[in-house]
């Protein structure tokens, strides 16, 4: 039945749904109403309010994908009542995440590809990246124990990284050295990574596609350093690839960069199919480089949904539509077909880059560039100019009344007087879509101008807002 014939559902279906009797009065927000509406006048009205929403395809702050072709939808139609978790009862859609993540174990030069791939589907890159962190802490803690020695005080390193790497080292209990940024130095570097080295690190993250600059950190060089490392003092430190954005990048337009299972030291890589996965909100993966590097003892078998299944997941109960999308779009696009859209949002990141830099007041801190970084662009006020009291924060908000979201936010620790901007550049950010964007950053420049800000907006007010 189409979604909006209500004939069996509404007594006069052909009524004007804004006459009605249930329109006629608000309907109850934070209570369950005594009585059934019609089912077109209720979704309308949940309808109605969504249009207060912001437009999903003019958010150039989330990395999630807001665009999907008719046959995602479809797909996603036909999987709603599908529960990816029981194998049993839907061992297709099981098959179907196996071949995604071989795929991925291919696309990675695993060891395992082309022998199936360890790895799982999860709900997002945030939860592949708490399995992938818990992996390493489970090997460590069976290293230390098998040498006698306490396994009360983990460690792990990072750069600059997002919020979900800072819920699993609370979640987990594991200190979290987050390397603090310095002028000039806005990722992590091997020389800084060895400072904070020693037996209780449980492994070293860098992110392929950093939140704040959008740029990649150089994991080869970090591993170089962990292998010199080792040779000089024994400690094996593992490394775990943060490619929530760059692991669905890289190895289409930068493939010629050492970032994956090529380096013997990376056990494992997480990253969204969700994002430049270009699948629908509520997927990703993680992979592990061989079986030997998940431990068994976090994988659970179960079996009362029907058969004896194992699993390893936070997530349990989850529709399986995210999982068939993401292989429809394997199938539907290939390897062309990512290259082809992925550098389509490189050169439009590399022209607004160009536009807003010719504008006079910005000075950009990342470009596009898809050799060192994601379709993305980031900038901030150049030192000393006048603004007429503007700050990023209102430029922010002066856009948002064109329905434009282009976050302003300050940089982590040791940097946080430094307010950047950022734009990402998703499929379906077109070249005509950013010229108009472009158009209006200048009216906004040119209103700033005509009327010179008193009160300039603070982080609180008018920004820091970069998922």
């Amino acid at each position: 039945m189409p979604l909006h014939d209500t004939s069996k559902t509404s007594e006069f279906p052909d009524e004007a749904v804004y006459a009605s009797t249930d329109l006629s009065v608000a309907m109850p927000k934070y209570k369950m109403p005594e009585h059934e509406h019609s089912a077109r006048h209720a979704y309308q009205v949940v309808h109605d309010e969504l249009m207060l929403d912001g437009n999903s395809r003019q958010n150039l702050a989330t990395f999630c994908q807001t665009f999907a072709e008719p046959e995602i939808h479809q797909l996603m139609d036909e999987c709603i009542d599908k529960n990816m978790i029981d194998k049993d009862e839907y061992p297709q859609t099981a098959e179907i995440e196996a071949r995604c993540v071989n795929i991925l174990a291919d696309l990675w030069n695993s060891p395992e590809a082309g022998g199936g791939g360890t790895g799982c589907s999860t709900t997002g890159s945030s939860e592949a990246a708490m399995l992938g962190g818990m992996a390493l802490k489970w090997r460590w803690r069976e290293k230390m124990k098998k040498a006698g020695k306490p396994t009360d005080r983990p460690n792990m390193i990072t750069g600059p990284v997002q919020i979900c790497w800072h819920k699993f080292a609370r979640y987990w209990d594991v200190e979290l050295r987050e390397i603090p940024l310095e002028e000039g130095r806005w990722l992590m570097n091997p020389e800084e990574v060895l400072k904070r080295c020693d037996e209780n690190t449980i492994g070293v993250v860098p992110t392929l596609g950093v939140t704040f600059t959008c740029q990649y950190e150089p994991v080869k060089a970090v591993a170089e350093a962990l292998d010199k490392l080792q040779a000089d003092t024994g400690l094996d430190i593992p490394i775990h690839v943060d490619g929530a954005s760059g692991g669905f990048l890289a190895p289409f337009c930068a493939p010629e960069l050492e970032w994956d299972f090529r380096i013997p030291r990376v056990k494992s890589i997480n990253t969204s199919g969700h994002k430049f996965g270009l699948a629908p909100l509520g997927c990703g993966w993680v992979i592990w480089r061989e079986k030997q590097d998940l431990p068994e003892d976090l994988v659970f078998n179960v079996n009362y949904l029907g058969g004896n299944m194992p699993t390893f997941a936070l997530n349990f109960s989850r529709p399986g539509g995210q999982i068939v999308a993401q292989y429809y779009n394997f199938l539907r696009l290939g390897k062309e077909g990512y290259r082809n859209i992925h550098t389509a949002c490189y050169d439009t990141a590399r022209y607004m880059a160009e536009e807003i830099g010719a504008m006079g007041p910005f000075e950009m801190i990342f470009d596009g560039d898809m050799k060192s970084g994601i379709p993305a662009l980031a900038w901030k006020i150049k030192d000393g100019f006048d603004t007429r009291g503007y700050t990023l924060y209102d430029l922010a908000d002066r856009l948002r009344s064109r329905g434009w979201q282009v976050p302003a936010y300050s940089m982590p620790a040791n940097q946080e007087s430094v307010v950047i901007q950022r734009i990402l550049v998703r499929h379906g950010v077109s070249r005509d879509l950013a010229s108009l964007l472009m158009d209006d950053m200048r009216r906004c420049l040119d209103w700033f101008v005509a009327h010179p800000v008193t009160s300039p907006l603070s982080e609180e007010e008018g920004g820091g807002y970069h998922h």
